[in-house]
């Protein structure tokens, strides 16, 4: 009888033994407090960061400082990353208001998406704006792929212009 407790006591062990074990995860409010203090603004206010860090995250602990910084030009997103070899980035997004209707959407020297569309296609390229403006306007682009000539395109959102080809 008792090697068989004995036994029975070893194959518990494991089962319960890699919860001492776990490795610790970074800190999720560590990261919203790393924002916070990056934009100056606190979490949930217009400037900060729209809603705390997924809490369900199992980020592996940096060993070094997180690198914080702005992605993309529009200062509506920051990139937080954990400069370790092979480790892990995050995108928070910001409460940002809406701005007026004719707010830029596009802005002069822009890295855009240039949609040609017609019937029964579309194809697209990278572009530069050559012009800024809002949604709907008309404004000047070119390709950066296919000799850079200028064109004329409806821009459709941030980041997308449209040229329409009509079929005749």
């Amino acid at each position: 009888m008792k090697p068989f407790v004995f036994t029975a006591a070893l194959l518990l062990a494991p089962i319960t033994a890699p919860t001492a074990w776990a490795a610790p995860f970074a800190d999720p409010a560590a990261i919203d407090a790393a924002v916070a203090q990056f934009t100056g603004v606190p979490l949930g206010s217009t400037g900060g960061a729209a809603q705390p860090v997924d809490r369900r995250l199992r980020l592996r602990p940096c060993a070094n400082p997180l690198s914080i910084g702005w992605y993309g030009s529009r200062r509506d997103t920051v990139l937080v990353q954990c400069p370790d070899v092979g480790s892990w980035r995050l995108f928070v997004p910001l409460l940002v208001t809406a701005g007026p209707a004719d707010a830029p959407a596009v802005l002069r020297g822009e890295g855009v998406t240039i949609a040609v569309t017609g019937p029964g296609f579309s194809v697209s390229q990278p572009g530069e704006a050559l012009d800024g403006g809002a949604v709907g306007a008309w404004i000047r682009v070119k390709s950066t792929t296919a000799g850079g000539q200028p064109m004329r395109a409806r821009i459709v959102r941030p980041g997308l212009v449209e040229v329409q080809l009509t079929g005749e």
